[in-house]
């Protein structure tokens, strides 16, 4: 329990530290105009309260990321908790809040034009493509999860059970991409955020109540799976993948404009978008440290069969047998919407690059059901490749995981050039560290993994290392070619 505390009292003491340091970094300034103001439009341009705002930012970036991704990431044991620590701090949060920040600057542009107007219009092309085929495999995934959930809770998890409840949740998604921002996500997701917030800190208070034995640094930060006999996988590279939502995930960056359209002043940015990614930082860190007691706790035989539980059933386990019954309800139904709601902003997201890309207002119903149905119609298909295969679940799942950090290290990188080019000094690393390490990390994956090259494990990391070095020089022959100018 020490080494959860440890780390709980860090990521607070990061919020008020580090991320007032990248805030003055950026330099928010209070008397510009936000285009919630200058273009509002009653769509997606809609100003509303910073209260507000954050509860949906936390809940869109939220999913079941810090939930799953923790759960799946305990199994390492406790340096999953530094991960979440130092990742969400000097990586996740910095990530989300310059998206944020140069979303709101770029006068409330998606990424990928983001990214275009600073690394070119190839880099432009590149992230348009990558981050729309990106948030289908988001909604897709997000329409069939909790589904399985809302099964399991009406106590019927038949096929046709699961059939239907994938209808309901897919209409549901067609309407809230379409509605302005206000009618329902502004409305209803504060509600929801609060309930996956009860659920997080209630466990929280059940932890320290039960004061369980759970595995400390101090055990080693080795992958603890292995030790009692299952296969693991390495620390590094595996669990810089595995945990994403809770540490640093590019999903964030195609969320974060859509709230950046909503913020009414720029001093709001460090609450709501390096805030909010430090709150799903805690959320993954009490999910980390429940799991490592329902992971850890017992014999070697319990031990081993536990490991092999999936991140749902631990869910409702863990939730039904602290929470008790309400509170266990309450529980699940907030891992339901976090999922349901990350998934409707997904494909909402998705409308939003493309419209933005093509040039195209949004304003009236007719111009969104224009680029609405396309990206339907491909999400049916993925959905079907989805629920016809019983492992197309998981490999469209690995597939995110990957290309869901290679998106973090991208926008890290544009982060970082937009910064050499608008501030002195060397202000700009605190983007490039953290783009320089998640390009050594997501190029070893993708080296060794099976749904990659499954090279040896040395090989992928020396190439992985290769790569990183070669981005950081050409970064600074830009930074000195530039300067030159």
């Amino acid at each position: 329990m020490w080494s959860f505390i440890i780390s709980l009292c860090a990521l607070v003491i990061g919020y008020f530290t580090y991320g007032c340091l990248v805030d003055r970094v950026f330099g928010p300034d209070p008397a510009r105009v936000t285009p919630a103001i200058s273009r509002q439009d009653g769509v997606d341009f809609v100003p509303m309260s910073a209260w507000r705002v954050f509860m949906v930012q936390f809940l869109n970036i939220a999913g079941t990321g810090p939930i799953f991704g923790a759960i799946m990431g305990a199994k390492f044991g406790p340096s999953c908790y530094l991960w979440i620590v130092f990742g969400c701090i000097f990586a996740g949060a910095v990530h989300d809040y310059l998206s944020g920040m140069l979303s709101i600057r770029s006068d409330g542009k998606s990424i990928p034009n983001i990214v275009g107007h600073i690394l070119g219009k190839g880099a432009r092309i590149a992230m348009l493509v990558f981050s729309v085929v990106l948030l289908l495999l988001v909604g897709t995934v997000f329409v069939y999860s909790p589904a399985l959930i809302l099964g399991d809770i009406a106590g019927d998890g038949s096929r046709y059970a699961i059939m239907s409840w994938v209808f309901v949740v897919f209409a549901y998604y067609i309407v809230a991409t379409l509605l302005p921002v206000d009618k329902v996500i502004g409305r209803f997701y504060p509600i929801f955020a609060f309930a996956l917030l009860f659920m997080a800190f209630g466990l929280m208070i059940c932890l320290f109540v039960k004061w369980p034995s759970i595995p400390e640094f101090w055990n080693g930060l080795d992958n603890m799976g292995p030790s009692i006999g299952m296969t693991g996988q390495k620390v590094f590279p595996c669990l810089f993948i595995t945990v994403a939502c809770g540490a640093l995930s590019g999903f964030h960056s195609t969320q974060t404009p859509i709230m950046a359209r909503c913020v009414k002043n720029e001093r709001l940015g460090r609450p709501i978008f390096y805030g909010a990614m430090i709150t799903e930082g805690i959320v993954a860190l009490i999910w980390a440290a429940v799991s490592s007691y329902f992971f850890f706790d017992g014999g070697a035989e319990a031990v081993g069969s536990n490991l092999q539980a999936a991140a749902p059933a631990v869910v409702t386990k863990v939730s039904q047998s602290w929470l008790g019954v309400f509170g266990g309800i309450l529980a699940i139904l907030g891992v339901v919407a976090a999922p349901i709601t990350s998934g409707d902003t997904a494909f909402r997201s998705a409308r939003l690059i493309i419209a933005d890309s093509m040039h195209f207002d949004q304003k009236s119903k007719k111009n969104r059901l224009v680029i609405a149905i396309p990206v339907f119609v491909v999400a049916c298909f993925l959905l079907w490749y989805n629920i016809a295969d019983e492992n197309g679940f998981n490999v469209i799942w690995r597939y995110f995981g990957w290309a869901n950090q290679t998106l973090a290290t991208i926008v890290l990188w544009t982060a970082a050039v937009w910064l050499s080019e608008n501030k002195k000094g060397v202000r700009y690393l605190i983007a490039m560290l953290p783009a320089a390490f998640m390009t050594l990390v997501v190029t070893s994956y993708i080296c060794m993994e099976k749904l990659g090259f499954q090279l040896p494990y040395g090989t992928s990391v020396i190439i992985g290392l290769a790569l990183a070095v070669l981005f950081t020089v050409m970064f600074y022959r830009k930074r000195i070619r530039d300067s030159k100018l």
